[in-house]
């Protein structure tokens, strides 16, 4: 199978937009790992917020195809808009917010609540990747892969070092976002 130079460019955005989107639950996994876990319980959190990060995503591209279909050619601009937007939002709470110590429970409800708030954001950047013609299959499943390994990371990282990381991970992420929502809008 002969992969074209524009899919590999399309494979290496939709992985760099999944590390950004991963970012966020690597670094809120840092800190929630530092209350300790036994690593049956990481993977289990992890794998939760692995498909969250795969569910949220669909629910945005269902949005966003719907919404696509009425406001037309203005759709790819306003999906730029949007992972900018998230970007900003990021670098604001990586810059601005301090880090609370987690007093969140990693099972039943606690558990659902921590990874629908992890994956808030990949909701929006399926509700842009709607408005635009990606390849969806793809980026679903690297949303779900990368931020499920990438939480996993965070949680086990978080066992052994203190949250000075967890910052820079959301301000790195939030970089991500924002060039590629301004990549979009051009």
């Amino acid at each position: 199978m002969d992969i074209s130079l524009f899919q590999w460019g399309q494979f290496l955005t939709l992985l760099m937009i999944a590390v950004a989107l991963g970012m966020d639950a690597f670094s809120l996994g840092i800190g929630v790992g530092m209350i300790g876990m036994r690593v049956r319980e990481v993977f289990r959190v992890s794998a939760t917020i692995g498909l969250f990060h795969v569910a949220m995503p669909l629910i945005g591209i269902l949005i966003g195809i719907s919404l696509s279909e009425v406001i037309g050619d203005v759709a790819v601009m306003l999906g730029g808009a949007v992972l900018t937007l998230l970007g900003l939002h990021m670098l604001w709470g990586g810059i601005f917010q301090s880090e609370q110590p987690s007093l969140l429970k990693t099972n039943g409800l606690g558990l659902l609540l921590f990874a629908f708030s992890v994956s808030l954001d990949a909701l929006s950047v399926g509700f842009s990747f709607g408005l635009m013609n990606v390849n969806r299959l793809l980026a679903v499943s690297l949303f779900g892969l990368i931020g499920g390994m990438m939480a996993g990371c965070g949680l086990l990282l978080g066992r052994h070092v203190s949250g000075w990381m967890g910052g820079y991970s959301e301000l790195m992420g939030g970089l991500i976002l924002i060039v590629f929502g301004i990549k979009f809008m051009l």
